[in-house]
C-alpha cells in the first residue's frame, strides 16, 4: 500500500467494478425515459433490470474459476471489453428486444470483472495489506454507486439515457490502458480445467432464466410461462444434484452444513430482493406519480447510498463487538420502518417529510446490517472456501433482486403501460411496499431466532464467532 504500482492497481479495479456498479444505480432512474422512447410496456423493463443480473447472478461464481485458470488480468480485460461494447450496443438500441439482449451481454461482462478485481488485488498485494487494500477499493467503488442515480438522472435529463451506457466507454479504454502496463498477470498453478462447472454454470441460467420467464409474463397467461417455469425449476433442481456429485462442484454443498451460513444466505436472498424491488418502484413513483425529474428521482435516493458509504465500516466494527444477532435483527427491522414511511410518497407533499425520512431510515437500516451480514457469512465458512462462500453470498443478493423485480408487479396487480398511469402506479406501489416491508421484518426476526447464541460467550473481542456462529 502506498507504493505507485498499488495505486495503479486500485485505479484500474475501481474504475472496472465502478462501471459494473454504476449501470446497476443509474438503471433505474431512466427506466420511464427508456420506456417512452422505445415503447416499452412494464415487462420490457423488468426484462432490462432482469436481463444484467440473470447473466450477472448465473455467471459470476464460474468466472472466477476461468481466472483462476486462463490469467486473471486475462479475463478481468477480457470482461471489461466486453462489458464496454455491451454498452455501447445498449446504448444504440432501437427497441426494447435489442436493449434485452445488450443488457445480458453486459451481464456476461460484470460477470467476468468482477471477481476479477477482488482476485487481482489478493493476489498483487502483500498478505498484511490485502485488507487494507480491498477496502480502499470497496470505499472508493461505493463512491460510483452513491453517484450513479443524480449522474445518470443528470444524463438522462440533459443528454440522453444513451449516454449512461455510453459513458462507460472511456471509462474502459482507461481500464485497458492501466491494466496492460501496471496490472501483473497471476493464475492458480494448480487450477485445471476440471475447475470449471461449466455444467453449473448452463444450469443456473436456463433455471434462473425460465423462473424469471415465468414470473414477468404470468399475467400474459398461456402456457409458454408455465412451461419456462417448468423448465427453470427442472434445471435448478438438476443443479443441486450435479453440485452433490461433482467433484468439483461451483458451489460446494458442504457449506450449506453450516446453519448459520444457510440462514445468513437466505436473509441476504430476503433483503436484497426487498431492496432491489423498492428501489424499481419508488423511483418510478417518484417520476410517474410525484412528478420529480429524472435528476431529481436520481438525487432522492442519494441519502441511503451515503449513510451506507460513509458508516458501513462503524457497523461493521459495532458488530465485531456485540456479535451479528443483534444488527442482523435490527438492521432489516430498521429497513422495514423506512418502507413503512416511504408508503407517504404520493402526488402531494415534499421531499423533506415524505421521501427523506423514509429514505434515511431504510438507509440507516441497511448499513447496521449488510457489514455484518458478509463477515457472518465468511466467518461461517470454512477458510479454505472462503472466495467461494464471498461468491455465493453475492450470487444470490443477485438472484434475490432478480426475482422480486420478476415477481413483484405481477403480485401487485402492475402489468403493461400501468407504469405510466398515476392511479395504477399509486396503487402498486403502495401494495409492494407492504409486502417489502413485511419481508424485511420476517427477515428480522428470522436472524433473531435463526442466530440465537449456543454455548456460552460471543459478545465481543475476537470469541465472538465461537458463540455466535456455534
Amino acid at each position: 500500500m502506498g507504493t505507485p504500482a498499488a495505486r495503479w492497481i486500485l485505479s484500474a479495479t475501481v474504475l472496472a467494478t465502478g462501471m459494473a456498479f454504476l449501470d446497476g444505480t443509474v438503471i433505474n432512474v431512466a427506466l420511464r425515459v427508456i420506456g417512452d422512447d422505445l415503447g416499452a410496456d412494464l415487462a420490457d423493463l423488468q426484462w432490462i433490470v432482469n436481463a444484467y443480473l440473470l447473466l450477472l447472478a448465473a455467471l459470476i461464481l464460474v468466472a472466477g474459476s476461468l481466472g483462476d485458470l486462463f490469467g486473471r488480468r486475462r479475463v478481468f480485460l477480457i470482461g471489461v471489453v466486453w462489458f464496454a461494447v455491451a454498452s455501447v450496443a445498449c446504448g444504440l438500441a432501437q427497441d426494447p428486444t435489442m436493449l434485452i439482449v445488450a443488457r445480458g451481454l453486459q451481464g456476461v461482462g460484470g460477470a467476468l470483472l468482477t471477481p476479477g478485481s477482488l482476485s487481482i488485488l489478493q493476489s498483487a498485494f502483500h498478505r498484511d495489506d490485502r485488507a487494507r487494500a480491498i477496502g480502499a477499493w470497496s470505499g472508493m467503488a461505493g463512491v460510483t454507486t452513491a453517484i450513479g442515480p443524480a449522474l445518470g438522472g443528470w444524463l438522462v435529463q440533459s443528454a440522453s439515457w444513451r449516454f449512461i451506457f455510453w459513458i462507460n466507454v472511456p471509462l474502459a479504454v482507461a481500464v485497458v490502458v492501466i491494466a496492460l502496463r501496471h496490472v501483473p498477470e497471476s493464475r492458480d498453478d494448480a487450477a485445471s480445467g476440471e475447475h470449471v462447472d461449466f455444467t453449473g454454470a448452463v444450469l443456473t441460467a436456463v433455471g434462473l432464466g425460465g423462473v424469471t420467464y415465468a414470473l414477468i409474463e404470468a399475467g400474459a397467461g398461456g402456457l409458454l410461462p408455465l412451461a419456462a417455469g417448468a423448465v427453470g425449476v427442472v434445471a435448478l433442481t438438476t443443479f443441486v444434484v450435479t453440485q452433490h456429485r461433482s467433484r468439483h462442484p461451483m458451489v460446494p454443498p458442504v457449506l450449506f452444513a453450516s446453519r448459520v451460513f444457510s440462514s445468513t444466505n437466505l436473509l441476504t436472498f430476503v433483503v436484497y430482493g426487498a431492496l432491489g424491488a423498492l428501489l424499481l418502484l419508488l423511483v418510478l413513483q417518484l417520476q410517474v406519480v410525484a412528478g420529480y425529474t429524472p435528476f431529481a428521482a436520481g438525487l432522492a435516493t442519494v441519502p441511503f447510498t451515503l449513510l451506507m458509504l460513509v458508516f458501513s465500516a462503524r457497523a461493521g466494527a459495532l458488530a465485531t463487538r456485540v456479535g451479528p444477532r443483534i444488527p442482523l435483527t435490527v438492521g432489516p427491522l430498521l429497513a422495514a420502518v423506512g418502507t413503512v414511511l416511504l408508503l407517504g410518497v404520493d402526488g402531494g407533499g415534499s421531499y423533506w417529510t415524505d421521501v427523506l425520512p423514509g429514505v434515511a431510515v431504510f438507509g440507516a437500516g441497511m448499513t447496521v446490517l449488510v457489514a455484518p451480514l458478509t463477515a457472518t457469512v465468511l466467518a461461517a465458512a470454512p477458510d479454505r472456501h472462503a472466495g467461494v462462500a464471498s461468491g455465493v453470498n453475492n450470487a444470490i443478493a443477485r438472484t434475490g433482486s432478480l426475482l422480486a423485480v420478476a415477481a413483484l408487479p405481477v403480485v401487485v396487480g402492475l402489468s403493461g403501460a400501468d407504469y405510466e398511469r398515476p392511479a395504477a402506479m399509486q396503487d402498486g406501489y403502495t401494495a409492494g411496499l407492504v409486502i417489502c416491508a413485511v419481508l424485511l421484518a420476517l427477515g428480522g426476526l428470522a436472524a433473531y431466532f435463526g442466530l440465537a447464541a449456543r454455548g456460552g460467550g460471543g459478545r465481543g473481542g475476537p470469541g465472538w464467532a465461537a458463540g455466535w456462529l456455534g
